[in-house]
């Protein structure tokens, strides 16, 4: 049995943006690290793995970007995956990534991809559902958690109102989200050492349309400076929230 986990490379969430040229996202400074989201998906994948009792016997890494990703792709390797594979393109939109996934592993016949539900960066949320349409398999989002027994996997999503139990049959794709591992696999100094020499496969891009293009970017407009009012000072609060921020 097969895990297949998608990962993306994104800025840390605590750095601050900077544009510079207008639109264009100044990289100067910035640390990249796993999606968190993809990462407690890995973390997760891994789990299982251990738990199984041999019948997992693999956890690949697929991520769809420039050789600068590879420091991230390493990192996942030395957290525990076993290979990795890297689609040499910087996709333009959600359908090109999940396209150029699809055609990378087609044939290699996994029995559970794991996506996180979203990435820190572009909040898409529609990476794995594509896929999963993609490659014909069945699909199920928003899992906060998941377990394996035999050739059944049981998964837990949240739903309005409560949770829902479901046992899923292979193959299948999970987009996860926070629950899903508690906290992220930090890797060992010997998890790092072991990631030089693990398999990290380059696939050459399929020629595939992106259907949306970025044209430009600009940062929140500035708040306002706070204003103070005393608390038994009802006629100035209601005058400012009428006159100037007019939501009465």
């Amino acid at each position: 049995m097969k895990i297949l986990v998608c990962i993306s490379n994104v800025p840390d969430t605590t750095t601050k943006i900077k544009f510079v040229n207008d639109y264009e996202l100044d990289k100067t400074g910035i640390q990249w690290i796993i999606n968190p989201w993809d990462e407690l998906a890995l973390t997760r994948a891994l789990e299982l793995k251990e738990a199984s009792a041999g019948a997992i016997k693999k956890i690949t890494v697929i991520n769809v970007g420039a050789a600068e990703t590879e420091p991230t792709i390493r990192k996942a390797l030395a957290v525990g995956a076993d290979d990795a594979i890297r689609v040499n393109i910087i996709a333009k939109d959600a359908y090109q990534t999940a396209k150029q996934i699809a055609e990378a592993v087609k044939d290699e016949n996994y029995d559970l991809i794991l996506t996180g539900v979203e990435s820190s960066d572009s909040n898409g949320m529609a990476v794995g559902e594509m896929l999963a349409e993609l490659l014909n398999i069945n699909s199920a989002a928003s899992i906060s958690g998941i377990n394996f027994d035999k050739s059944l996997f049981t998964i837990k999503r949240e739903i309005d109102g409560g949770t829902e139990l479901l046992t899923i049959k292979t193959p299948f794709l999970a987009t996860v989200q926070k629950g899903i591992a508690i906290n992220p696999r930090i890797p060992a100094m010997r998890g790092i050492m072991q990631a030089r020499t693990k398999p990290l496969k380059v696939v050459e891009p399929k020629n595939i349309y992106n259907y949306v293009e970025y044209t430009d970017y600009e940062l929140p407009k500035p708040k306002g400076k706070c204003k103070m009012i005393a608390a038994d000072n009802v006629t100035e609060l209601v005058n400012l929230l009428h006159n100037e921020a007019k939501v009465i």
